[in-house]
């Protein structure tokens, strides 16, 4: 149960962070990019939160497998 309102909370979270950040590009006529800019914008970030997903979970996979342990057997 309160897994399930920890989630719904950062989802919320999340989702009025992607509003505001999408009407304050909205809102700036300036801002002129054009369609496969805004694709090329999406896929970098999407390609970095990934990246970062992926590295921080090789790092918990190689501690978790004692990777990190000195290997003269001091810690």
């Amino acid at each position: 149960m309160k897994t399930a309102v920890l989630i719904a909370a950062l989802l919320a979270i999340l989702a009025a962070a992607g509003y505001f950040a999408l009407s304050v590009l909205a809102d700036m006529p300036m801002l002129l990019i054009s369609g496969p800019g805004l694709i090329a914008l999406g896929l970098g970030i999407v390609i970095s939160v990934a990246l970062g997903g992926g590295l921080m979970a090789l790092s918990y996979h190689s501690h978790r497998h004692g990777y990190d342990d000195d290997q003269d057997g001091r810690s």
